[in-house]
Order: structure tokens, then C-alpha cells, then sequence
């Protein structure tokens, strides 16, 4: 925690209170390129044909304890329309972020530039159901959400009913179910087999591939639309550490590619069966890096495969 005027601030106060006057976050503009922007990725909702923009945003670590980091993340969510992004997926395991995105969303006044997604808890007595479900919509400030998920399986048969009525009261636009495990890759598919859903949300990368075997191809036989979290991460830990000093190979330019998190991301978002990868950031700057991943070309098999021999040889 943080001292601010003498007193020690706690998430929660600190969420739950309004930015002081005169605080602001100093980050540089974001370079203009002198050309017009690649064109925007997007992929379809099987559901319904919505389309939605390939890369989106992680929230993780968007719990704050002061008002730097209070206004850097509002930051990332004022400059992320502009930049083409409109997946925001939070959860409520993810201490106070749907308090800090809620009340974010709500000053910057662009709620409805966004796919708000979040999660039903992920530990703890699930009993409450339906009143555990609406704490996030009292945290995020919001009447509707366009996506609702099971997170990692916890409470499934809860609330999985709960969000079934929620849908047909048409507070819930689209419903899901996540995973982060190898270990749970089986009980996830039976799950997914027994419950009608729009999304699925799973782990995979480039450093971690298990998804490709299995889950990947199950959606796209059900017509199911999948989120990839952990998309800059591997089972070798986080990527960027992997490739310091290393510079992004001269053939990935061919798919557009600038940045190692480019790389990374257009990896993911290159498989047929991902509709959106949702990185974790705090930053603007490294917000428009990974937006930049959403334009252009894309790798193709052959170019896949070499970034998966390359990735294997560091």
C-alpha cells in the first residue's frame, strides 16, 4: 500500500474515492504513422455473426493503490477505441479491477465502445449464486454485460443456471466458461458439452500450444468463439525475458509484424479457430504495440510453423 497525504490508502478506499484534482499520468502522445493505419482484424461471433476485433485487453492487474495507477489504467481505457480495441475481459477473482474498470468506464463516459466481459468467482462458497453474479454488475456500474463466464469451472452448476435466465432476461448478451489448466482440458470439454455457450475462453500461445490439440478444434467444430488469455506467456514462463536482446526475425515482417509482442500475438490470433487474444497491460504504450498485432496480415501455415520452430530453438 501506498501513503498519500499522510495516510495510508487501501485498494478499496482508494476505488470506491474520486482522483484528486490535479492528477494526471505523464505519458508521451502516440506516435502518428505517416501512412494511413493497416486495416483493422476482425472475426465473427458463431453465435450470431457480431464481429469483434482480434485483440482485446486483459485485466489482471487492474487493482490500483493510488492515483498513478488509477490513472494510468484509465489511461489504457481511454486511448484503447481509438486504437481499434473493444474486448475488455476482467473477473471478479481480480481483486478490485471491476471496480477500477467500472469507474473508469463511467468518467471516461465509453461504456458503449466496449465487449465488457467478465467472470463469476473462481473460489469460495458459490451458494449465493445469483447475488454473487450481480456484485458484478454493481461493481462494473453497469445494467448489462455482453459476456458472462464460468470461471475455471468454479460453482459451474450454480451458476450456470443463474446466467441461463440472465441471457433470457437479456442482461447477459453471450455466456461462457474459462480455463488456464492442462489439467483441466477434460473437464472443460464434458462441461462444454453440456451446456449451450457462446464463448470458451483458454490458455495458449506460441510457448504453449496444448490448446491446438483439443480445445481449438472442438470450438470450431461447435461453432463455439474462444478468448486466449495468457497469449504472452508459456510454460516456460513469461516470453519476453526469452527474446531481451534478440531482434524479431526480418521473415515476420511479411505478416506485418514489428515488435516481439506482435509476433506473439499474431501467432494466436493466425489460428482459425480464435476469435480474440486478451493481453494483460497497464500502459498505454504497450497498449498500442499489442493493438498494432490486430492490423494487417496475418502469418500463414507455412509462416506459423517456422515461428514454432524458431520459438522452440530460443
Amino acid at each position: 500500500m501506498s501513503r498519500i497525504a499522510g495516510a495510508r490508502l487501501t485498494r478499496r478506499t482508494f476505488v470506491a474515492a474520486g482522483v484528486g484534482a490535479g492528477v494526471s499520468l505523464a505519458l508521451g502522445p502516440l506516435a502518428h504513422a505517416a501512412s494511413p493505419p493497416a486495416p483493422l482484424i476482425t472475426r465473427p461471433i458463431p453465435s450470431t455473426g457480431e464481429r469483434l476485433p482480434v485483440i482485446g485487453l486483459g485485466t489482471n492487474a487492474y487493482g490500483v493503490t493510488d492515483p498513478a495507477e488509477y490513472a494510468a489504467r484509465k489511461e489504457v481505457l481511454e486511448q484503447m477505441p481509438g486504437l481499434g480495441g473493444t474486448v475488455i475481459d476482467t473477473a471478479y477473482g481480480y481483486g478490485d479491477s471491476e471496480l477500477v474498470i467500472g469507474r473508469a468506464l463511467k468518467e471516461l463516459g465509453n461504456r458503449g465502445k466496449f465487449f465488457l466481459a467478465t467472470k463469476t468467482p473462481i473460489r469460495g462458497d458459490v451458494s449465493g449464486g445469483a447475488s454473487l453474479v450481480e456484485e458484478s454488475f454493481t461493481r462494473l456500474q453497469v445494467e448489462t454485460l455482453d459476456l458472462m463466464q464460468i470461471h475455471n469451472l468454479h460453482g459451474l452448476d450454480t451458476f450456470m443456471p443463474v446466467l441461463l435466465e440472465m441471457k433470457a432476461a437479456k442482461r447477459v448478451r453471450y455466456l461462457g466458461m474459462s480455463t488456464s489448466t492442462d489439467e483441466q482440458y477434460p473437464a472443460f470439454l464434458e462441461a462444454l458439452g453440456r451446456y449451450p455457450v457462446d464463448f470458451l475462453q483458454v490458455d495458449y500461445s506460441v510457448g504453449n500450444r496444448s490448446a491446438a490439440e483439443r480445445i481449438l478444434p472442438f470450438a470450431q467444430e461447435k461453432g463455439i468463439a474462444v478468448l486466449v488469455n495468457m497469449p504472452l506467456g508459456g510454460r516456460r514462463g513469461p516470453m519476453f525475458g526469452q527474446v531481451r536482446g534478440r531482434e524479431v526475425p526480418e521473415w515476420a515482417r511479411e505478416a506485418d509484424i514489428r515488435s516481439w509482442a506482435q509476433f506473439f500475438l499474431k501467432y494466436v490470433v493466425s489460428h482459425p479457430a480464435v476469435t480474440c487474444a486478451i493481453p494483460g497491460t497497464t500502459k498505454a504504450s504497450n497498449l498500442a504495440d499489442n493493438q498494432g498485432a490486430g492490423r494487417g496480415r496475418l502469418p500463414d501455415a507455412a509462416m506459423r510453423k517456422r515461428m514454432e520452430e524458431f520459438w522452440d530453438a530460443v
